[in-house]
């Protein structure tokens, strides 16, 4: 499934210093997964802490943003 990243999501990354492969491989291989209003909340621990992503799945998977935990 394809993965779409908003504006928001691009600038947190950056700003977070979280590379866009962090980003895909919590999404493809979360830790933990969360359900809530629709919301799709990817948790996942990398060497350098953990951090989680939230997304909306459809015909693609829309991430809305990133932060760490």
């Amino acid at each position: 499934m394809d993965i779409v990243l908003t504006d928001h999501a691009k600038k947190r990354i950056k700003k977070r210093k979280i590379s866009i492969d962090e980003v895909i491989d919590a999404i493809e291989n979360p830790d933990k997964v969360i359900k809530f209003e629709g919301k799709f909340y990817a948790q996942k621990d990398i060497k350098r802490g953990k951090i989680e992503i939230i997304y909306e799945k459809d015909k693609y998977i829309n991430v809305i943003t990133v932060y760490w935990i």
